[in-house]
């Protein structure tokens, strides 16, 4: 009986050590970093398929939503098309009002006056939103789509999820001009819209102890852009 109650224990002593171990993670890995662009692993088993096009009010683009399809195994191989998938998921994104959330491989644009469609970007990243501006087309005529995601494996685990620092980007509404406005290595806090002024504010913090985690001790940097010049220059401010 006293074996079995050690074993238990023991058990539970790795388990928590490894929730303990996962938990403590760190976002960026710094003897690694140089590398952090390195091509990410690809799983083959995964099959990509594009959602139904959105049409954003007041734009003349499709954008089609591309993401891997969501197979959740239960206990058994799951084969797509077979009666072995046990839960399947073709919706691969939500779409709000100007917003498409989900974690995407990429969206593809087409102008809906053509069979043409082009890529957001050839290299790997997760998308987790893209928001199309619509105020600041209305008054500005400048179509701007803002995109949080994840571009680097920046914990060297080989893959890019929501572990690794999240970045902003900014693109036309065709998909062309896609440009990082966050810097390497700062983690995206948050992002607003000031309409009256068209500009789009943002704030990263930066690890400044390079302990590999963001925590009070870092440095929390702030910036905008004002979106109604055609060219989207940083500008680094100091509210306090």
């Amino acid at each position: 009986m006293k074996k079995i109650q050690f074993t238990f224990i023991g058990i539970a002593v790795l388990l928590l050590a490894s929730c303990k171990e996962e938990v403590e993670k760190p976002k960026v890995t710094y003897d690694q970093t140089a590398k952090a662009k390195d091509p990410v692993r690809t799983d083959s088993s995964q099959i990509q398929i594009a959602d139904l096009p959105i049409q954003m009010d007041g734009t003349d683009y499709l954008l089609h939503p591309v993401a891997d399809l969501s197979i959740r195994e239960k206990g058994i191989k799951a084969r797509y098309g077979s009666s072995n998938v046990n839960d399947l998921s073709f919706t691969i994104s939500n779409y709000g009002e100007f917003e498409i959330t989900g974690y995407l491989q990429n969206i593809k644009f087409q102008k809906i006056d053509s069979d043409s469609i082009r890529k957001l970007t050839d290299k790997p990243v997760l998308i987790q939103t893209a928001t199309y501006l619509k105020s600041v087309a209305d008054k500005t005529n400048n179509h701007v789509m803002v995109y949080t995601m994840v571009d680097m494996d920046t914990n060297k685990d080989g893959k890019l999820d929501t572990s690794d620092i999240k970045a902003l980007y900014l693109s036309d509404i065709s998909g062309e001009r896609f440009t990082k406005i966050s810097t390497d290595f700062q983690e995206l806090i948050d992002w607003k819209l000031i309409t009256s002024k068209n500009r789009l504010y943002y704030r990263t913090v930066e690890d400044t102890n390079k302990n590999g985690e963001f925590d009070k001790n870092d440095a929390v940097n702030y910036y905008y852009i004002d979106l109604s010049n055609k060219e989207w220059k940083i500008v680094s401010y100091e509210p306090v």
